[in-house]
């Protein structure tokens, strides 16, 4: 660098690491510049630009976008002529840094522990088939465009449908050493045993690999600071149902139930698993309420008055009343966005079952996160 241009040429270096600074790496949604991605930032006496971009690991899916915004931030900086990028891959040591300075120098633990500020919502059921994981995954993206931070752990490791539902279909996590950057969709952060497996293949495993593959979920991978986490639970009250509520006592829950008698008893029984290990039901969301006609009448193909008899019901078990937080009737519309992968909720705000889903989404929205009895990790001297 010429002594004369000295001094312009470290300011246009300044002002593009500045530039950088407003690029966000889109698996850990944080600048790259505080993920020490960036190196050395040079520029010729005629503003020839050089900027070092270190990625996380050899082929990161994420390698052509961060490349790209790089490229652009720093063309866009006045005196600029032209830009290099020169991409390496970050060391073992270099990965090894980022991973404590994510975890905020912690070790490897339960990111959603009894003083997170994270609202967990367990959406849960007696049976399948009641549209549990759809709601799941619209009530996330409904969040999310709400500008909220959302996760969803899809915790059904044997009926996986979350990433199909939420457009994710063959996506796959990225490995940053130990630690897992969960796909992101819709603004909504996702992780499913679906992601792990090849071509559909069924998941045949034991109470000890289940409890493990939750537990890992919640440890390894990288979240960041959530403000809303709903886990998609397997319907029942089997052993995924019980690593949870032990793993998450805190968790509050979220019944789902049909009209129909039959499946509101059986919805009783999840809650009643949640209960014993110290969560609280929040609410009922009574699913497939109706279908309406077109001479405005409603079809009750499933009957009525389901969801209301399990919030009955399960209010006399606790000291606050469990409300019916919403009705979704039936909707052609509902069932193909689980199909192709676009929520109703973003593809029709307006159908009925949207509505009433967005209604639920304002409700959890409106909770916000509580301080009460939370470690603030602050001291006084």
């Amino acid at each position: 660098m010429n002594a004369s241009r000295g001094g312009a040429s470290e300011d246009i270096e300044s002002r593009i690491e500045r530039a950088l600074s407003r690029v966000i790496d889109p698996e850990i949604r944080k600048p790259i510049t505080e993920l020490d991605m960036i190196g050395a930032v040079r520029v010729s006496d005629g503003g020839e630009a050089t900027v070092a971009l270190k990625l996380t690991i050899v082929g990161c899916p994420a390698a052509q976008t961060i490349e790209r915004d790089v490229r652009e931030a720093t063309a866009a900086v006045a005196g600029v002529t032209s830009v290099s990028v020169d991409v390496s891959v970050m060391t073992r040591e270099e990965r090894t840094a980022l991973t404590e300075k994510l975890r905020g120098g912690r070790a490897r633990e339960l990111q959603f522990g009894p003083d997170t500020l994270t609202r967990i919502y367990a959406i849960t059921s007696g049976k399948g088939g009641v549209g549990k994981s759809t709601l799941t995954g619209n009530l996330a993206v409904a969040l999310a465009a709400r500008g909220l931070a959302v996760g969803v752990v899809d915790a059904d490791v044997f009926g996986f449908s979350i990433p199909g539902i939420l457009g994710l279909e063959g996506a796959k996590p990225t490995r940053v050493g130990e630690m897992i950057l969960p796909p992101i969709n819709y603004g909504v952060k996702v992780i499913s045993i679906g992601m792990f497996v090849d071509n559909n293949a069924a998941v045949s495993w034991r109470g000890p690999m289940l409890h493990r593959t939750i537990q890992q979920f919640l440890t390894d991978v990288f979240f960041g600071d959530l403000d809303v986490l709903l886990l998609d639970l397997p319907p029942g009250t089997g052993d995924v149902a019980i690593s949870l509520g032990q793993l998450l006592p805190h968790a509050e829950v979220i019944v789902v139930t049909t009209p129909q008698p039959a499946a509101a008893e059986v919805a009783e029984r999840s809650a009643a698993v949640a209960r014993q290990t110290g969560q609280t039901v929040i609410g009922v969301i009574e699913n497939m309420a109706g279908l309406a006609q077109a001479d405005g009448s409603v079809l009750q193909l499933f009957g009525a008055g389901g969801g209301a008899d399990v919030a009955s019901r399960l209010s006399r078990e606790q000291e606050q009343p469990v409300p019916v937080l919403a009705s979704v009737p039936l909707s052609i519309g509902l069932r193909e966005g689980g199909d192709t992968g676009i929520p109703i909720v973003l593809s029709d705000p307006d159908d009925a079952a949207s509505v009433a889903i967005q209604a639920v989404a304002a409700q959890l929205a409106g909770r916000g996160r509580g301080l009460a009895g939370r470690k603030l990790g602050i001291s006084v001297r």
